[in-house]
């Protein structure tokens, strides 16, 4: 069999067999992050956004392939989260624009397109990075311009494209020695060609199941427990305060201590909250409750094996702002503010620290789950102003807010902020009575001022930057960089902050607390500061954040 002329409807029915292998294997990409944390996302934030452009395809009803390519790269474009989702929809963005005239395609075509993506693609990241998804792309869309000279046979070439991803891929940690040292390969790479792979597949008509025959735990949640008539509650009638959604991949050695028993747990589960779903298979169980104390029905799975894929979100505060927003529609001021502070944050603390400091909308995000570009569009909305600030104090967000800024029809300006303490300091530095740029210039040479610290724990065992860490143990990560790590995490604690404090210069210390420190732990870090560091002051404040047990800034 041979195609010479790839149509709309099979470049459509292509898209939707590349996002379900996606889909299929994100959380085999998220463990591909080099950092052990447990917020690796890569795999999460791309499927989130493949997923986005496929259902904009569905919408098509033309056999047009510019038309279809069109329609990806807007459902992408709004549902892209975390650099790997903003680089993958720049990629389809630059596709897009070189095919947009053209009803069918040939090989050359589709060479020209992938070249135009990586065109795209590197002129949207200020400092790009050879060894990631930028690479991957760039040499399999110069092999896509060789294979083009001689073949035209579409199946034929994709399978050399998709070759050349993998030969690319492989060559990842030689070009990043981040990579080899841990001994990965890079994630987004991978991603991209999971993606090129689903392409191949469907023009070879192999057997992949049918997206229809495979119903995501997402849609499983929505169908089933998200159907809240939420016009006809309060807030305060909220029994389980947070959606709780996880995975735990099977370890042997837990297994053999605690066989899973799936309606065991489930009923061990059903005690924490409700709304709950379990569905498991040989490798993976994955869970949905909602929950008031999510870290509760995280230590259930533990037991089995290890926590990939966590999402917790704050019930009361979605429903408080759907209810809200729907009460407040008639008493909204027509009239725009001078200015307006979007910022991202997690937890309900934080939250609160942010808006004590002026932000006007804070978005429930950062660590385990990236707002997308249409998540920061909506925010910008919402503050409804003349001038906006974005602060998206994760370096994995910039990208979508810049995005988001870029389609604005206000004037928007984005804070680079890749912390909470630079989204905190930064704040600080707002005028009103200055202009934009005045207002981003100065905000910046604050939050450069501010040191960033995090305590969180290992999701595997792994060899970086010269530590060993076990799987379990605290690590403790002074600007990006892990600077500790232990078994006990007052002792990470203490490492971290003996690593980051330097008694000649910095006068202030602020602690911000997740969700899992007691009051037992609060009371010794507290001693221990006054002990050694009797000149530092000390600010604590409970953030409530998850996934980080502390979050520190030394200024």
């Amino acid at each position: 069999m041979t195609l010479q002329n790839l149509d709309g409807r099979t470049l459509a029915e292509m898209i939707l067999q590349g996002a379900h292998h996606l889909n299929k294997n994100s959380q085999m990409i998220d463990a591909l992050n080099v950092f052990p944390v447990p917020d690796g996302d890569t795999g999460t934030n791309m499927n989130l956004s493949m997923t986005s452009g496929a259902e904009e395809v569905k919408t098509v009803n033309e056999d047009h392939a510019g038309v279809v390519a069109k329609a990806l790269a807007k459902g992408l474009l709004m549902g892209a989260r975390g650099n790997s989702g903003v680089i993958l929809s720049q990629l389809f963005r630059g596709f897009s624009r070189a095919v947009e005239e053209k009803e069918t395609l040939t090989t050359q075509d589709l060479a020209d397109a992938f070249q135009g993506g990586v065109a795209t693609a590197y002129k949207a990241v200020m400092k790009p990075v050879e060894g990631t998804i930028l690479t991957v792309a760039r040499e399999s869309a110069e092999a896509s311009e060789k294979l083009a000279k001689d073949e035209t046979d579409i199946i034929s070439f994709m399978e050399g494209v998709v070759q050349a991803a993998k030969e690319s891929l492989k060559r990842t940690p030689e070009l990043l020695p981040v990579l080899k040292e841990v001994g990965v390969v890079d994630s987004g790479g991978q991603g991209l060609l999971t993606i090129y792979e689903g392409f191949l597949a469907n023009l070879k008509g192999e057997e992949l199941p049918d997206i229809e025959d495979t119903v995501s735990m997402n849609d499983m949640v929505n169908a089933e427990h998200h159907k809240l008539a939420q016009d006809f509650m309060n807030t305060e009638d909220i029994e389980f305060g947070y959606c709780t959604e996880f995975m735990v991949k099977f370890e042997e050695e837990k297994l053999k201590e605690n066989p899973y028993d799936e309606e065991k747990f489930r009923e061990q589960l059903s005690e924490l909250g409700d709304s709950l779903l379990v569905v498991s298979d040989e490798d993976l169980i994955k869970v949905h409750v909602h929950a008031e104390y999510p870290g509760e029905a995280m230590t259930l799975g533990q037991q089995f094996g290890s926590l990939v894929n966590m999402k917790i979100e704050n019930m009361r505060e979605q429903h408080t702002s759907i209810v809200g927003d729907k009460k407040e529609v008639k008493s909204k001021p027509q009239e725009k503010a001078e200015y307006g502070i979007v910022t991202v944050s997690m937890g309900d603390g934080i939250k609160k620290l942010f808006e004590s400091l002026g932000a006007n909308v804070v978005i429930q995000g950062g660590q385990t789950m990236n707002p997308s570009t249409q998540d920061i569009s909506e925010a910008i909305k919402e503050a409804h102003a003349k001038r906006i600030l974005i602060l998206p104090n994760n370096k994995n967000i910039i990208m979508a807010a810049e995005q988001a800024a870029e389609i604005a029809e206000e004037e928007v300006a984005v804070v680079p902020t890749k912390t909470i303490p630079q989204g905190m300091s930064a704040l600080l530095g707002f005028n009103p009575e200055s202009d934009l740029e005045t207002n981003k210039e100065e905000m910046i040479s604050l939050m450069s001022e501010v040191k960033t610290g995090q305590i969180t724990y290992a999701v595997r065992d792994t060899k970086i930057e010269g530590l060993s860490i076990d799987k379990g143990n605290f690590m403790g990560i002074a600007d990006g960089k892990i600077t500790a790590t232990d078994k006990d995490p007052m002792e990470t604690v203490k490492a971290l902050l003996d690593h980051m404090i330097d008694e000649d210069e910095d006068e202030i210390l602020t602690v911000i607390t997740g969700e899992d420190v007691d009051e037992d732990a609060i009371s010794e870090l507290e001693a221990y500061i006054e002990d050694k560091y009797e000149d530092l002051e000390l600010e604590i404040h409970a953030g409530g954040q998850p996934i980080y047990s502390y979050i520190f800034s030394v200024e």
